[in-house]
Parts: structure tokens; C-alpha cells; sequence
């Protein structure tokens, strides 16, 4: 009698290796909490290593250096906006709705407590280390800014608003979402805004906005 019996075979050669970009986002996830934990110049390579559970050999050949990890931690937080300003979906909403949309965005991007936090260790590191200054303006602050001025160029360039100076508008829309509830979280008088509350700003703002930049449409009178 012959038995048939199957013999699983064991696979050969090194097990399956994590892609880079999983560990790469693993790292950077490492690096926001060293960095905020330690600052940047007490930060340590070796720790964000240990943190992501990764060798520092993997880590160096992913991410170099310790100013490539600060503007990867930045970057990738200032991204999540980005694709949330999708033009497409934006276009095909009212006016009103598209720039609560994207007011709501930015106020759920500044008005946590990462950002402050960040904000805190810019300030306080900036003069040793001019690079992270240079990197947060660069990778959070015009982005951020020129995300938002394309979407008001093409208001006004359809007709739907009437801006001089739209750069110095978007400067001004920017600061009325978040300079006041930010300034209170800098300075510990106040817990981050719920979502409610951030959407209910961002009405006020959006209504505020748009009644100050309607076309002014002029008719002649004839006699």
C-alpha cells in the first residue's frame, strides 16, 4: 500500500523584508517624537533608531542625517494637507463650502499640539540651528501659503472675487484662522480646538472673507 503523503517544503533564502517607504514613515514617526521629546540638538540618531526598531545602518541609508529627518518630519505632516486641497473636488463645490473646506484643513493641520510643539523647538533652536528655521518656513509655511493662493488666483480669475493683492489676502485669511487660538496654545492657556470648534472658525472666517471680497459690480446710470 503506497501512501501519498506531502511534505510542506520550508522556503528557502531570508524572510520577506519590509518595504523602505513603510520604514522610512517609521522613522519619520520616531523623529517627531524624539525631536519633541529631546529637541533638535539633543536628539539623537542612535535614539530615533531605537524608537523605530530599526538598525541605525538601515536608518543612515534611508535617512542620512539628522537635518534630512527634521525636514522629512515636516514634509510629511505639511502633505497630509496637501492632498486633502484637492483642486478637482474644490471646483466642483460652492465657493463658500470649498474655502471652509480648506480652512478646516489648515485649522486641523496648526491648531493640534504637534504643531506648536514644533513651532516651540524652531524658536528655541533657530540661532544654533538656522537650518530647521529654513526648513520649516520652506517645507510648512509657503507651502501651505502657496496651496492656498493658487485656489484664491483661480477665484479671482473666474470671476467670483475681486482681490488687488491676493498674496496679502491669503496672508490675512491665514492669520485670522489660527493666530488667536495658536498664540493660546504657544503659551499653554488653552487645550487644542475640537473639530466642531475648528469648523465653526472656519465658517466665521470663510463668511468674513468672501462678503469683503465679492466682485464690486458697477452699473452707469443714463439720464
Amino acid at each position: 500500500m503506497v501512501h501519498n503523503t506531502k511534505v510542506a517544503k520550508r522556503s528557502r533564502g531570508r524572510p520577506q523584508v519590509r518595504p523602505d517607504e513603510e520604514t522610512r514613515q517609521l522613522i519619520i514617526a520616531a523623529a517627531r517624537d524624539e525631536f519633541h521629546a529631546s529637541g533638535y540638538a539633543g536628539a539623537s540618531m542612535g535614539h530615533v533608531a531605537h524608537r523605530a526598531g530599526v538598525s541605525t545602518k538601515t536608518m543612515y541609508r534611508l535617512i542620512p542625517t539628522k537635518a534630512e529627518l527634521f525636514q522629512s518630519v515636516v514634509s510629511n505632516r505639511i502633505s497630509r494637507f496637501i492632498l486633502e486641497i484637492d483642486e478637482e473636488h474644490l471646483d466642483a463645490l460652492p465657493i463658500e463650502e470649498a474655502l471652509e473646506h480648506i480652512l478646516i484643513s489648515y485649522g486641523t493641520l496648526t491648531l493640534d499640539e504637534e504643531t506648536p510643539a514644533t513651532l516651540r523647538l524652531v524658536y528655541a533652536e533657530c540661532e544654533r540651528f538656522p537650518e530647521i528655521a529654513s526648513a520649516f518656513f520652506e517645507l510648512a509655511i509657503r507651502r501651505t501659503t502657496q496651496t492656498m493662493e493658487r485656489w484664491v488666483k483661480r477665484q479671482c480669475d473666474r470671476g467670483r472675487i475681486e482681490l488687488d493683492e491676493p498674496s496679502v489676502a491669503v496672508g490675512m485669511l491665514r492669520g485670522m484662522m489660527i493666530m488667536e487660538p495658536q498664540r493660546a496654545l504657544m503659551f499653554g492657556q488653552r487645550t487644542p480646538p475640537s473639530r466642531s470648534e475648528i469648523a465653526k472658525r472656519a465658517r466665521y472666517c470663510a463668511r468674513l472673507f468672501l462678503d469683503g471680497c465679492r466682485p464690486r459690480r458697477t452699473h452707469s446710470r443714463t439720464s
